[in-house]
């Protein structure tokens, strides 16, 4: 019969909260490099499709004015209101340099 020493004891604790912590690290830092791929690789080039004016002046429109699309068709506007979320406007950045930094954004992602 096996003795119990703290050896043994040491060996069958059972829980181990380090690997956990360990394995969920590594979910949330294997889903961030995916979403980036994501958004790279899929989402992005869906904004190659129109033109940079037309994709600036609807996002300019959707954060500007409450109802952007008024009675027409409101598919051109939530796209350019997604691009939104792929590059947030930071605090206090004014209009015109927000859409500066989306127009260069595009202008690198759509060769």
């Amino acid at each position: 019969m096996p003795e119990n020493t703290p050896q043994n004891q040491e060996q069958y604790s059972g829980f181990r909260p380090i690997r956990l912590i360990l394995v969920i690290l590594g979910l949330l830092i294997g889903i961030s490099f995916a979403a980036q791929w994501y958004s790279r690789n899929i989402t992005m080039p869906r904004y190659c499709e129109y033109p940079v004016e037309e994709t600036l002046g609807r996002i300019q429109q959707v954060l500007t004015e409450k109802t952007p699309a008024g009675s027409g068709n409101r598919k051109p506007y939530i796209i350019a209101a997604r691009l939104t979320f792929l590059l947030p406007r930071k605090p206090d950045e004014p209009l015109n340099s927000y859409l500066s930094r989306l127009q260069r954004h595009i202008e690198q992602q759509c060769p």
